[in-house]
């Protein structure tokens, strides 16, 4: 293979693979989930072979890098549209400590050792782990932790506060504008407490988005209509 073969072949594989990255969007550059590393690993495989392997013609490499972004595009908006999918393609969230205790069975099934848990809280300036309440391994790797009450960070709201006042896991009612019937059995919560509950506040049940139940035990509603008129980033 010449020089300037090799060079026009790596500045295509380079301008194909920003590309791609562009159609899949930022999810797959910031959030790494399951379907996002297979995705990335396979294309970054093709677009090597595109670069350096001359023994493969280019237009095969190219319809194959096509063909697997539209595969991948297609499972990501599958994942939009549907909850339970979503779930088998991008995994789910795992707790790992709940209430100040340590889920082992979970941690087991990880294979997360306390070491890699307490590395993990070290990195977010917790020292001491009965500091945590919640702690749930997310999605693209990354563990995010809900303190105790007593040992957040004052802030000019928690003034008026007490710092014994109890705080609970959230609880999604309602996300992508489907009721999670699943949570609401969980908490003996009903279909009509949560109408009564949105129309509270002059929401009806086509109108939500998203709806969760906070740790502090109110609840948040997102709409489908946001009424921004400048909304920022819509990319």
């Amino acid at each position: 293979m010449g020089i300037w073969e090799t060079i026009l072949r790596a500045i295509l594989s380079f301008v194909l693979m920003m590309i791609i990255a562009r159609i899949l969007g930022k999810p797959t550059v910031a959030q790494m989930t399951y379907h996002d590393f297979v995705a990335s690993v396979t294309l970054g495989a093709i677009t090597a072979n595109l670069a350096f392997n001359d023994k493969i013609a280019i237009w095969k490499l190219v319809l194959s890098a096509i063909s697997f972004t539209a595969v991948a595009y297609f499972l990501m908006y599958v994942a939009m549209k549907n909850r339970k999918l979503r779930t088998w393609i991008s995994g789910k969230p795992t707790v790992l400590i709940q209430e100040g205790k340590i889920l082992e069975k979970n941690m087991k099934k990880l294979k997360i050792t306390p070491d890699t848990l307490n590395q993990e809280l070290r990195e977010k300036d917790i020292f001491n782990i009965q500091e945590v309440q919640y702690a749930v391994l997310e999605l693209n790797g990354n563990i995010s932790v809900l303190r105790t009450p007593e040992s957040m960070a004052v802030t000019k709201k928690d003034m008026k506060l007490n710092a014994s006042s109890k705080q609970a896991f959230p609880i999604e009612l309602i996300m992508d504008g489907k009721i999670i019937e699943s949570n609401l059995e969980e908490n003996n919560l009903s279909k009509d407490w949560l109408r009564s509950q949105a129309k509270k506040k002059g929401l009806l049940m086509n109108d939500i988005n998203y709806a969760v139940i906070s740790s502090d035990g109110t609840i948040y509603w997102d709409e489908l209509n946001d009424r921004i008129q400048n909304p920022i980033d819509q990319e």
